[in-house]
């Protein structure tokens, strides 16, 4: 599988729209765990198949969420359209999902039913209920 990697007008682009002074552990490299975000958007893994040349998954998926929640990728967007790195018009996400036979209302399967006349000829299904008035014969 090749490695999506941030090209050098992309990232000089992005750089000056980064957090900084965070707190907290020692910081990963942002150019590497973007490229690793972007990865997974592109390829449609899940954020733990992410390749370690990206660094901990973990890492990868937590930044993301965290920078969603503070509409980080909508600024980071803004600034690659107006360094020309992108076209506003670029999808960022899409999904596939395959759906079963079943869920449009198909067939789902072979099913044996009894015929009608077999209904009325057979053996009751249920039992009679225990608070019915009618009261069996031996």
């Amino acid at each position: 599988m090749a490695l999506f990697w941030l090209s050098d007008e992309a990232w000089a682009a992005i750089e000056p729209h980064l957090p900084r002074n965070q707190p907290g552990a020692r910081r990963v490299d942002d150019r590497r765990v973007i490229s690793g975000i972007l990865h997974v958007l592109k390829v449609g893994c899940r954020w733990c198949d992410c390749p370690a040349d990206y660094g901990p998954s973990t890492t990868v998926y937590n930044r993301f969420n965290r920078w969603s929640h503070r509409g980080f990728w909508l600024k980071l967007l803004d600034a690659l359209v107006d360094a020309g790195a992108v076209t506003r018009s670029t999808a960022i996400d899409s999904t596939y999902v395959k759906a079963q036979r079943a869920a449009f209302g198909a067939k789902g399967g072979a099913r044996t039913r009894r015929s009608a006349a077999r209904v009325v000829a057979g053996r009751p299904r249920s039992m009679r209920s225990p608070t019915s008035s009618v009261v069996p014969t031996r």
